[in-house]
């Protein structure tokens, strides 16, 4: 009789467009470890903004690039922030900030917010009213905005929050993929399935 040979696992068959999913906590059906998260997550790309606030006559601000549009009526955001930042510590005594979303041209404004200590605001020209939040000149569109509900979400806290007042101006936005920043190389084409004619209107995609 004919000795068998070991018959290894095959990966599985991956249509074209789709992609395998690997890895010993996919198999095991397990919780994915922080470092699989991140970079899982990371291939989901979105714009950097620079959130800012102003509380006891100090201004804070911080590069954050989780932020969604929630409701159109009344318009609405959700800021994530991790409760160890400073200024998500002033924007929950403060309750106002603003969002500045950053052009493809502001990678140092980006980086500049991103670090932890120092004058972050020294040298970077704002405006914005004299008891409200700096808004960054320069940036592609500005939210000012009012938090309604705080919530809590693992690491991070959730600001439910109120528009005020928007505007925005001609420009691309600066993007964020796998962890590195940069412009949109290719043209936009065609509209999300499922969206009006406004090219800003948030919300889902679809039904």
């Amino acid at each position: 009789m004919a000795r068998s040979r070991p018959v290894s696992p095959r990966p599985p068959r991956v249509a074209a467009g789709e992609c395998a999913m690997t890895g010993p906590s996919v198999a095991a059906r397990q919780t994915p470890s922080p470092h699989d998260f991140r970079d899982v997550i990371g291939h989901f790309a979105s714009g950097i903004t620079v959130v800012s606030a102003r509380h006891d006559g100090r201004l804070w601000g911080t590069t954050v690039s989780a932020v969604s549009s929630l409701s159109l009526e009344p318009p609405m955001l959700v800021v994530c922030m991790n409760r160890q930042s400073v200024t998500a510590q002033a924007i929950t005594f403060s309750r106002t900030f603003a969002v500045n979303i950053l052009s493809e041209t502001q990678v140092a404004t980006a980086e500049r917010f991103a670090r932890k200590g120092g004058d972050k605001f020294a040298d970077v020209p704002f405006s914005g009213d004299p008891d409200g939040p700096p808004l960054l000149d320069g940036s592609l569109a500005i939210l000012e905005c009012r938090v309604v509900q705080e919530v809590s979400g693992g690491t991070h806290s959730v600001f439910l929050s109120e528009v005020d007042r928007a505007r925005a101006c001609e420009g691309s936005p600066l993007a964020y993929f796998r962890g590195r920043m940069g412009r949109l190389d290719d043209e936009l084409v065609g509209r999300a399935p499922g969206q009006e004619e406004s090219a800003s209107t948030p919300g889902q995609v679809g039904a």
